[in-house]
């Protein structure tokens, strides 16, 4: 598994739960503790969000519940049921596109969902968990299966556990699992005067 254990190239050096954040698709059979577990959701729970609206919700579901973990699972779209069926646990983001307090939209819901998803998965990896988000769900499926008001949205899929050994994927994802973390440089990423002009911070760093 130690060839699975990708270390992000950072210089200058950043939090070691950043460097070893990644996204994979093997788990190992192993349970994830009720306590680890309670800790992702809590570090979520403390995110910030705009006006305090704290807009995220989710649903959980651990493979030693079949009956929940199946439903759960059901709710991916079939390419990730193929290796998320391996992850000890299964959640969904949920989010409010509108205030609580007014009604009137709320253009920052998604930001705000994605930062206390944000902050569940860095948990994790501090606790020697890994997780992997997926854009790959059943929107209505889940609305249905777990009768969501209508003033909340699905967002995302998540699926959290020990990382396990590439040779346990289907074949159509081994190569993937093993290949280098790449990122772009801060020098395309990180503006200053106008677009595409990289930013001082970028300059400064070389990219």
């Amino acid at each position: 598994m130690d060839d699975l254990i990708k270390l992000a190239p950072l210089d200058p050096p950043v939090l070691d739960v950043v460097r070893r954040r990644w996204s994979p698709r093997t788990f190992s059979d192993r349970p994830v503790s009720e306590d680890d577990l309670r800790a992702c959701l809590s570090a979520a729970q403390w995110a910030a969000s705009t006006y305090n609206e704290q807009e995220w919700r989710y649903v959980v579901a651990r493979r030693e519940d079949r009956k929940r973990f199946s439903k759960a699972l059901a709710c991916l779209v079939p390419k990730n049921q193929q290796w998320a069926k391996l992850a000890p646990v299964l959640m969904f983001s949920i989010g409010r596109p509108t205030f609580s307090r007014n009604g009137k939209p709320n253009p920052v819901w998604q930001h705000d969902v994605g930062l206390a998803s944000g902050q569940l998965v860095l948990q994790a990896t501090a606790l020697g968990l890994y997780a992997h988000q997926m854009a790959g769900i059943e929107h209505e499926l889940i609305r249905k299966t777990y009768k969501i008001p209508p003033e909340f949205e699905p967002v995302a899929g998540i699926a959290i556990g020990y990382i396990g050994r590439a040779d346990d994927l289907p074949e159509d994802f081994r190569a993937a699992e093993v290949e280098p973390r790449t990122r772009r440089p801060l020098s395309e990423t990180v503006f200053s005067d106008e677009w595409g002009h990289p930013g001082l911070i970028a300059e400064a760093s070389g990219g």
